[in-house]
């Protein structure tokens, strides 16, 4: 049995990627500055969304902030992630979070090793998509184009 659903050109594809990435860095930023704020750290690190060298310790306030942040905003993704493309949330939160890998490795010239980050961004990746197909199924339960719905 075969998915029928409508297929989307590229163009669409593209421009939801780079929309999805843009919501994605902002709210980063946004939630970054939140938690510096909330536990009152002296200096803003512009380079959060990539910091994976932080020492991993419960003590210290600036892995803590990161870790946070990591997660409020894959959590928060999800949610928006389905308002703006209501169908394959998976597949964009997937891609994004790939991306923002490749991007990590960039900025910081070394590929994360460091075995809690890669659980954080692995559960925070859960997260959004979970979210995000549950928005999305709720909010297209009356679409009649929406894939999962013409199967039944």
């Amino acid at each position: 049995m075969a998915l029928k659903g409508k297929t989307v050109d590229s163009k669409t594809v593209l421009i939801h990627l780079l929309l999805c990435l843009v919501i994605f860095y902002s709210l980063y930023y946004m939630v970054g500055s939140v938690c510096f704020g909330a536990f009152r750290l002296d200096h803003f690190d512009g380079l959060i969304p990539f910091d994976f060298k932080t020492e991993p310790a419960e003590s210290n306030s600036k892995y803590l902030v990161n870790l946070l942040s990591l997660e409020l905003t894959y959590f928060c993704s999800g949610l928006l992630f389905a308002a703006v493309v209501r169908r394959r949330v998976w597949d964009y939160a997937l891609t994004v979070t790939l991306l923002h890998v490749l991007l990590t490795s960039l900025v910081m010239l070394e590929f994360p090793m460091v075995w809690q980050w890669w659980l954080a961004l692995g559960s925070g990746l859960f997260l959004m998509i979970c979210n995000g197909q549950l928005i999305a199924y709720f909010t297209c339960q009356s679409d009649q184009s929406y894939p999962f719905f013409n199967i039944y």
